[in-house]
């Protein structure tokens, strides 16, 4: 059976028999991966520890028939430690992670996998508050994806801005003439911070107050399940 290589971030495991794990993850080169490993839930296994959520780990694996197998595994990034020891982090890496399967189901997804890496080792890091990472990732990824939004000119009739009503229909904030009943406003901080997110401004972002957070976040959470079509299980898991 054919042995190849591939770079791979751990997005869930489960159990698999006595000792085994299935483990699922966004590689660099296939996309979403299903691999079993083989003994990684005994005390003396060499490599369980590389393939825990949120590892990035250099993989060997060979092809099987149903389920290729993982024979190596070194580990490339080690963010898995510092994201599980704070429940912030975690809760926002899990997000993170069930957001990236979703958004790389279909085939090789090589800026996907790039924007969850760096997204994780910010996270890990802890120097930036771990909503405005998660909310951050969320919007890149979702226009990497091919639905970026827009917090400048209103996004249907191109008004300049500022405008303070965000469509998550239409893709981001509206005039006055364009608005419909029920357009939710927030508050001109909020849009602010939404488009500072989305271009990776973490000092500007840093800046925010908790209720433009708070704000920002809705929409964010609003936006991305408004396009994977279903809700994020994690998103709500508090």
């Amino acid at each position: 059976m054919p042995l190849y290589r591939e770079q791979g971030v751990v997005l869930r495991t489960q159990k698999l028999g006595e000792a085994d794990r299935i483990v699922t993850m966004l590689t660099l080169g296939r996309g979403l991966l299903r691999a079993a490993a083989k003994g990684v839930r005994r005390t003396s296994s060499k490599f369980g520890a590389r393939l825990e959520p949120f590892m990035v780990a250099d993989l060997q694996l060979y092809e099987g028939r149903t389920l290729d197998t993982i024979t190596q595994a070194s580990t490339l990034g080690s963010y898995g430690p510092r994201i599980t020891e704070d429940y912030e982090r975690y809760h926002a890496g899990s997000v993170m992670v069930e957001t990236a399967e979703r958004l790389s189901e279909g085939g090789p997804a090589p800026e996907q996998y790039r924007l969850l890496v760096g997204a994780l080792r910010t996270l890990a890091q802890g120097r930036i508050a771990p909503d405005l990472v998660r909310d951050g990732y969320l919007l890149r990824a979702v226009s990497a994806a091919g639905w970026e939004p827009g917090f400048d000119d209103c996004v249907k009739c191109g008004a300049p801005g500022p405008h303070t009503h965000v469509s998550v229909q239409l893709g981001g904030v509206v005039c006055g003439d364009c608005r419909v009943p029920g357009t939710p406003q927030i508050d001109a901080e909020a849009v602010t911070l939404l488009s500072q997110l989305l271009r990776g401004d973490w000092d500007g972002a840093a800046e925010a107050t908790v209720p433009a957070r708070r704000q920002a976040a809705g929409i964010v959470a609003a936006y991305t399940q408004y396009h994977l079509e279903r809700g994020l299980r994690s998103l709500g898991a508090r």
